[in-house]
């Protein structure tokens, strides 16, 4: 019956079925402890099942196995994958334990080069963590040269993947992209063992979306949700790639797809143990129901992302924004800028310091934010990123006065962000194109442009940049002789906006908003804000 069992545990194994094959090597193991080829078998079957403790212990028998047997290069390479799991789940202690079983095997396998690739691996994130990224680099450059010296797959992937991850650190984009896709090539390619492949599937577009790489973000995980698929008992990795997809579905606007992967994704992160990622997907949550416009929903998100360890900025500093306190939402941003050295996570929280320096009618500060993200983008070459430039410069010069500079800036974020299929942000840029066209003159553009972006956010669901575009698109009702941008003040005066909300909501200074008041006060024959509401409330202006 054991052999019975050890037979079809290593077909289901080629199969790739989890699950039955878990429970066949497991029963072939009580019957007769495995040969250490099948319990890593056995290992590998419990971590792609979520049984992240059971992989650790089956891989540690392994280990004794390799070194009984004076394979010394495997008993190496057991114990540090039994280290990276124990690190990654931040199961410091024992992680470093096992390091330490490694390196105590370093003089055993000077001519092992497949072992001395791994050894190096807990230097490589050893630089990595006191920030020492160049000499991260140099070291994985180092355990891909062995590898590739063997011909030895995972190594080479996994050596492969992390120097591209230190080499985007250290702020070699292009080099970094270009190890990751090499990295990723191998294991599109079936040549990865499958906890290797699935490594560096997540890897990899975690790294392309921190750089704003979209549309390789968007390839990679597509692939990844392919090889998933293929294994419907598979619970390892599948948290992080509805998190990736919830990603991407958000960008292309399907919305309630992206919520639906990003609870999914939350249920396989407490499936699989893994409290450490329960925040990520909670965060992605909260972000589409801020979008919806459901900002009570948000809230509770928000905070419950916080609570499971996961920063949720800038997405909470929008929603102040969302509920209008936008004082609150201006010290937050600021908060978290300026605790944010690293250049990917300012490039993440500059765009919505852009947008609430000009809430709160502090032009200045957003013309500070956006010189900031332009230039970090200088070194990272991405699309992405170069139309959330082109779209933070085009209302910065909005509120500046400046509609002639402003346009093409816009123009060109709605081009880029049409190619990237994102259509909230093409929605976004469209209407301030219309802003920028009525500033120059030509209603009729103007007209066109915030009827498309209203449009847009109505399929959407977006439904407070709905009523805001709508609100742009009424027609001007202008009694006492009050001119559209005269009404569009009183309209905001009576709902108790001060002269600071008033210049931020309109995109123009604040010493031009005293000017449109003195005249509407003029106008209506009243000296005072009181006065001037009653009157837009007995008109039906407001």
């Amino acid at each position: 019956m054991a052999a019975g069992d050890l037979e079809r545990g290593r077909e289901s194994y080629a199969k790739r079925d989890w699950k039955h094959a878990h429970d066949r090597l497991a029963a072939a193991d009580r019957a007769s402890p495995l040969a250490v080829e099948d319990l890593e078998l056995l290992g590998t079957s419990a971590y792609m099942l979520g049984r992240d403790h059971e992989y650790v212990s089956v891989l540690e028998r392994a280990h004794h196995a390799h070194l009984e047997a004076g394979d010394y290069g495997d008993a190496v390479r057991c114990a540090v994958w039994c280290a990276m799991i124990l690190i990654t789940r931040g199961e410091l202690g024992p992680g470093g334990g096992w390091v330490g079983r490694a390196q105590r095997l370093g003089d055993r396998v000077e001519d092992d080069a497949m072992a001395r690739g791994y050894l190096l691996m807990p230097l490589v994130f050893r630089h990595d963590a006191a920030g020492e990224f160049e000499a991260a680099a140099a070291v994985a450059a180092e355990a891909l040269a062995l590898a590739e010296r063997v011909g030895h797959a995972d190594g080479f992937a996994l050596a492969g993947f992390t120097l591209g991850q230190m080499h985007i650190k250290a702020g070699r984009i292009q080099a970094g992209l270009a190890a990751l896709d090499e990295a990723m090539l191998a294991a599109t390619a079936g040549e990865l063992s499958p906890i290797a492949t699935g490594i560096v599937y997540c890897g990899v577009i975690l790294a392309c979306q921190e750089v704003f790489e979209a549309r390789r973000a968007k390839e990679w995980t597509a692939a990844l949700s392919r090889w998933a698929e293929g294994q419907p008992d598979l619970v390892a990795f599948t948290g992080r790639c509805l998190v990736h997809r919830a990603e991407i579905l958000q960008l292309n606007g399907a919305w309630q797809a992206a919520l639906d992967e990003a609870r999914h994704a939350r249920r396989r992160f407490i499936e699989s143990d893994n409290v450490g990622r329960i925040g990520l997907a909670v965060y992605r949550e909260a972000e589409v129901q801020r979008l919806l416009g459901r900002l009570d929903v948000a809230e509770e998100l928000y905070r419950e992302a916080s609570h499971q360890g996961w920063d949720p900025q800038p997405g909470l500093a929008q929603l102040r924004l969302a509920q209008g306190r936008v004082e609150v939402a201006a010290s937050t941003i600021r908060r978290a800028l300026d605790e944010a050295a690293d250049p990917l996570r300012r490039a993440v929280l500059l765009p919505a310091c852009v947008e609430i320096s000009l809430a709160s009618g502090d032009v200045d500060a957003a013309a500070a934010a956006c010189a900031d993200l332009e230039e970090l983008a200088v070194g990272f070459e991405s699309e992405m990123l170069g139309a959330m430039v082109a779209y933070a410069r085009g209302a910065v010069g909005l509120a500046q006065a400046d509609p002639q500079s402003a346009l093409p800036a816009l123009r060109r974020a709605a081009d880029v962000w049409h190619g990237l299929e994102a259509p909230y942000e093409v929605a976004r840029a469209r209407e301030l194109v219309g802003l920028a066209c009525r500033a120059l003159g030509d209603v009729d553009a103007a007209t066109l442009e915030l009827e498309a972006a209203q449009a847009a956010f109505e399929r959407l669901g977006a439904e407070p940049d709905r009523r805001r575009a709508e609100a742009r698109l009424a027609p001007p009702v202008r009694p006492a002789g009050l001119t559209a941008r005269e009404v569009e003040v009183l309209r905001l005066v009576a709902a108790g906006r001060s002269n600071r909300e008033i210049s931020a909501e309109l995109v123009i200074s604040e010493h031009t908003v005293a000017r449109h008041l003195q005249n509407i006060f003029a106008k209506l024959d009243v000296s005072s804000r009181t006065a001037a509401a009653s009157f837009a409330f007995e008109h039906e202006l407001v």
